[in-house]
């Protein structure tokens, strides 16, 4: 695989300048600047680029963790794929299709995937590639402001407000995180699946939620799946479509902590950033919590000493 990845450049995560060989990469970044099916505020195809070009502002420095973690892991950024940019006529069947195979290509290296959107429908592809390759269940954790558990969507049952009922069709548990915003359809099968949804007013009231939250999940291993708009929109205003609520950047970094020292995870995604003007506030964010993610799974998976 490593002949058909393009040299670093200034469009790799963090800068072309402490970017590792491919074989001494642990984490796999892959850019996935697709966009079809966003109904409100649209930009998520530019979300990916953007939050590479914020990541070159991060101090490589983890006040929390006490390390350089991107001096001690490898951290790859693949070429982007399925670019809506460069292709509008580009199908979801291909996006999926492209996707699934990328992943699946990097985690047979060993690579630990962290998958950038883009609309949050690039995520069962995603998850569809390790499906393929797990021989152990793992859960499906979604942070999310939306249930994005509808069967169709205008027209489609790949729209980005479907894709966990596309995850739930692929037999694996799930647990939604942040939710504030769905529909009767989906209050209904939430309640006919006994979905074990975190609500964003339980969060805000509960000190205790991140510990009720992990012991809902039924597996040892774990997917995290973050739509941004999961946070309060007061954190990340560049999504598409905010709601007022939502996790705010401690609380989220405090669960996502407990969350990958507790679980094993095999993979992740950061999807729906859609940059907001002449702000760069959204991709900031959204750069530094992939390094935050990075520098957890690092300590807990022994990468780091």
């Amino acid at each position: 695989m490593q002949s058909t990845l393009t040299p670093p450049s200034v469009a790799d995560f963090l800068g072309s300048e402490i970017v590792p060989d491919y074989e001494t990469a642990k984490v796999a970044i892959v850019p996935v600047p697709f966009e079809a099916t966003t109904t409100y505020r649209k930009g998520c195809q530019n979300g990916p680029a953007a939050l590479l070009e914020a990541s070159h502002q991060l101090e490589c420095y983890d006040e929390e963790l006490g390390r350089e973690i991107a001096s001690e892991v490898g951290i790859y950024t693949h070429p982007a794929i399925a670019d809506t940019r460069r292709d509008p006529s580009l199908s979801l069947e291909e996006m999926l299709r492209v996707t699934r195979e990328t992943v699946k290509s990097l985690a047979k290296d060993d690579k630990f995937v962290i998958a950038v959107g883009g609309e949050h429908g690039i995520t069962a592809g995603v998850v569809e590639a390790y499906l393929e390759l797990e021989t152990e269940p793992f859960t499906v954790v979604q942070i999310d402001a939306h249930g994005d558990l509808r069967h169709e969507y205008e027209g489609s049952i790949y729209n980005h407000a479907c894709v966990m009922r596309r995850v739930l069709e692929m037999g694996l548990p799930t647990l939604p995180v942040g939710i504030r915003s769905i529909c009767r359809e989906e209050a209904d099968l939430i309640r006919e699946r006994d979905i074990p949804v975190i609500w964003a007013r339980d969060i805000a009231t509960q000190p205790d939620w991140i510990e009720k939250a992990i012991a809902r999940i039924p597996t040892r291993r774990i997917f995290l799946t973050i739509d941004l708009d999961g946070l309060d929109p007061a954190a990340v205003p560049g999504v598409g479509t905010p709601e007022p609520g939502g996790l705010s950047w401690y609380g989220l970094l405090a669960f996502v902590r407990a969350l990958l020292t507790d679980s094993e995870a095999i993979g992740c995604d950061v999807m729906e950033l859609a940059p907001v003007g002449d702000s760069v506030v959204s991709e900031f964010t959204a750069a530094k919590l992939i390094y935050k993610l990075i520098g957890y799974q690092a300590v807990a998976r022994g990468w780091v000493k």
